[in-house]
């Protein structure tokens, strides 16, 4: 028994192994996967074959010049049989996508839609017929969904979204409100969103994201993997106090960040709608727009110094409504950032716009279970089998 127990747990680590060289560096031979893994060539071969026959892997054709001997013929990952589902509910929109293991968007859907004060049975509700779309796509490619992953605005743990003031939500089980063929599990918006901007966008290995939306959240990256705290609760930047005499926020305290610099104040202070009509002022020059913006950049400049004196940062991103702004709110805040800064660290945090925009969370809510499956390709693997 504990010799088949060691026999399967050694097939794990080298499938493991073998499928994240592949992921890492493309395309690869048998015999330069040998190499690279010093694993025997019959047993790559067996492992590689087991992938095929799975549909993680796809033979690409022969090697390319430069290998010794007869060329091999070439692996690489398939986007033909595994794929995983992201998921999001914001404060107004809900949205939803489809990756296969080559990280290719197959379905992606955003919904606009006012999420405030509404139960969470009837968003949820409304975000499940936007997933069974996105399953529905999966199916009539013949693609097995290996898991989903929910965001949500709000810290999170245990499967419980412990407060969402912006949504009105409070100890909520988000994930068991949906009734879905695969597996979900919930994890904070924000997080998530720093780990679309990673895998997806121009993050580099070490650099804070920040999400501004109606709210404001943050993603910590260090080493190229997510930090989440003692509690997997870090990054509530919205909540860093900017003003202690400022307005009272939702989460019942004064002077928030997000009570300065979050989207719904921020068009209050300026004096129109949405973030376009925003943007367009902004563009005209219009004074209410940039004064308000001005505002926001410089409460936005504070929490950050006082995040980078934290943690020690080189690199912070804005992502959500704030890359949209980026141009004229920046400007404002990095004037903050090298004021606070400057002559402590002799050098000011590169301030850069998300690349990847407002499909952050939702990519990085289905490359979470992409990562996984690479990670741990066992079990996904004999479920890909069994279909």
């Amino acid at each position: 028994m504990t010799q088949a127990v060691r026999h399967d747990s050694m097939r794990a680590r080298n499938l493991e192994v073998v499928l994240g060289e592949v992921a890492r560096r493309g395309p690869l031979t048998r015999a330069a996967l040998a190499e690279l893994t010093g694993l025997t060539k019959s047993t790559v071969s067996k492992l590689v074959g087991d992938l095929l026959d799975a549909g993680f892997l796809a033979e690409t054709g022969p090697a390319r010049a430069g290998e010794r001997g007869r060329p091999g013929v070439e692996v690489a990952l398939s986007g033909g049989r595994v794929a995983s589902l992201g998921l999001e509910v914001n404060v107004d929109y809900l949205a939803v996508c489809l990756l296969d293991l080559t990280r290719t968007v197959r379905f992606a859907e955003r919904r606009e839609r006012d999420n405030r004060a509404s139960e969470p049975a009837e968003v949820l509700g409304e975000l499940q017929k936007l997933a069974q779309l996105a399953l529905g796509e999966a199916a009539g490619a013949k693609l097995t969904v290996a898991g989903a992953v929910l965001a949500v605005s709000g810290p999170v743990g245990d499967g419980v979204v412990f407060s969402a003031p912006n949504l009105g939500w409070r100890d909520v089980r988000a994930a068991d409100l949906l009734s879905l063929p695969v597996p979900v599990t919930l994890d904070n918006e924000a997080n998530l969103g720093a780990l679309g901007e990673l895998w997806f966008g121009d993050g580099p290995e070490n650099f804070l994201f920040v999400s501004g939306e109606v709210g404001i959240g943050a993603g910590l990256v260090v080493g190229s993997a997510l930090f989440r705290g003692a509690h997997g609760l870090a990054g509530e930047l919205g909540h860093v106090v900017v003003s202690p005499a400022g307005p009272r926020c939702r989460c019942g305290a004064t002077g928030c960040l997000e009570t300065y610099a979050g989207q719904e104040a921020l068009l209050e202070a300026a004096g129109v709608p949405t973030v376009a009509a925003l943007v367009t002022a902004l563009g005209n020059a219009d004074p209410t727009a940039t004064k308000a913006t001005t505002a926001a950049g410089q409460a936005l400049g504070l929490a950050l110094a006082s995040a980078v004196n934290l943690l020690d940062l080189d690199h912070l991103v804005l992502g959500g409504v704030f890359a949209a702004l980026f141009p004229w709110l920046a400007p404002a805040a990095e004037r903050v950032l090298a004021a606070r800064l400057g002559r402590l660290r002799g050098s000011v945090p590169a301030l850069a716009p998300s690349t990847v925009g407002g499909d952050a969370a939702t990519l990085g809510a289905a490359g979470s279970t992409i990562h996984h499956v690479l990670a741990d390709p066992g079990p996904f693997l004999s479920r890909a089998e069994a279909t």
